[in-house]
């Protein structure tokens, strides 16, 4: 894909967001080369870019919020300070990425690969519990596919833990709050849920 073919596609998308879809048209870059591509600033809220190839993009800044980035190739990309708030990054290749002051609150990070990423400030993937867990910018805790801020983590009642993926779930809850408690520093339980010895 050519520099003009971007640019209107980005034009065209950045009207469809901002008239609501009334105008312009939705960004559909599945699968695109876009290797080396300058997307500084770009609007790409809501963009298909499933399977695109952006490594060693420059996306700094690029709005990104609820993008499908589904197995994108974003090795040693640039996302520093990009908004990837609710984009969908599972099984992307984000190794090398530099990930600094990104925002990836409600991001779906299941199977990313973010071998030697510069992760943003209080980002942690945790590897060897029974789900998948990550801590995004210190402020929220996805477990599997849940995602909920550390507040409501630490606040839950246990028919609230119960109900979200049945049996068992009770038992792993102290065991979360021992992990937030670990990489954020001690925080408050619900009353009867103690630490694990």
């Amino acid at each position: 894909m050519n520099i003009k073919e971007l640019n209107t596609i980005i034009a065209n998308h950045s009207i469809f967001i901002t008239t609501n879809g009334a105008k312009g048209e939705h960004a559909d870059l599945i699968g695109a080369n876009l290797r080396g591509a300058n997307l500084i600033g770009a609007d790409l809220r809501g963009a298909d870019l499933r399977g695109a190839y952006l490594s060693g993009a420059d996306l700094s800044g690029a709005d990104l919020r609820h993008a499908n980035l589904r197995g994108a190739d974003l090795i040693g990309a640039n996302l520093r300070g990009a908004n990837l708030r609710g984009a969908d990054l599972s099984f992307a290749d984000l190794s090398g990425a530099n990930l600094r002051d990104a925002n990836l609150r409600d991001a779906d990070l299941r199977d990313t690969d973010l071998s030697f990423a510069d992760l943003p400030e209080k980002t942690f993937i945790i590897i060897g519990e029974k789900y998948f867990l990550a801590i995004t910018n210190g402020e929220h805790l996805q477990v599997g596919c849940k995602i909920y801020s550390i507040t409501e983590w630490r606040s839950f009642t246990h028919d609230r833990i119960n109900s979200m993926d049945g049996e068992g779930n009770i038992e792993l809850y102290p065991r979360l709050l021992d992990i937030l408690d670990f990489y954020l520093g001690k925080g408050d339980r619900p009353d009867g849920v103690k630490e694990i010895k």
